[in-house]
């Protein structure tokens, strides 16, 4: 890990033994600990701790008031919103240790997860899939999902913009931003391939 590589706010603790790509920036106050890896051209805010064995890809947007705990593993381009929550113990109790049952949680490509969400340890976020603020993801998430409520249920789909995808009676929708074409089929949504 080269200190020049990447940028840290003097009021922020890097153990040693984690690895920090190229143009990361780590704001204030936080806490990036030995055994993690981070990818190249991520951004964290204030009050942030990353864990030990967390996983992250390239240009993930970690807001503030966030803390990833051992287990989680976010792809490219994730953004997890202010004080969204991860756990990692379905069950924990204070005076029993159940470090040995981490559960993996995985946030694919392009992911966003809203304001004060929380994901409950054990389940896949599927690539592009749309967190709405305060939703309490309970199982696995489809790509390209709108989850919001508690639990959080599908009231829709999004395109890789973030824009919700309205589909006509044969299965498609156009992304009012890129343009991009989708296609919904048997209850998963496909992006057309230019």
């Amino acid at each position: 890990m080269s200190a020049a590589s990447f940028f840290a706010h003097p009021s922020a603790i890097i153990d040693e033994g984690c690895s920090i790509g190229e143009g990361t920036k780590i704001w204030h106050f936080s806490h990036i600990m030995s055994g993690c890896s981070i990818g190249a051209n991520c951004s964290f805010g204030q009050n942030v701790m990353v864990a030990s064995n967390v996983v992250l890809g390239n240009n993930v947007r970690v807001q503030n008031n966030v803390s990833i705990y051992e287990g989680v593993i976010c792809e490219d381009d994730v953004f997890l919103g202010p004080s969204m929550v991860f756990t990692n113990v379905i069950n924990p109790r204070s005076a029993i240790s159940r470090k040995h049952q981490y559960r993996p949680t995985l946030v694919q490509k392009g992911a966003s997860v809203g304001a004060n969400a929380t994901i409950v340890c054990g389940n896949t976020i599927g690539a592009y899939a749309f967190i709405g603020a305060g939703a309490v993801v309970t199982k696995d998430v489809p790509a390209y999902a709108l989850m919001t409520g508690n639990p959080a249920r599908q009231t829709g789909w999004m395109s890789e913009y973030g824009h919700k995808l309205e589909f006509n009676e044969n299965g498609s929708a156009v992304c009012p931003e890129s343009g991009a074409l989708y296609q919904l089929k048997e209850g998963r949504v496909f992006k057309q391939e230019e």
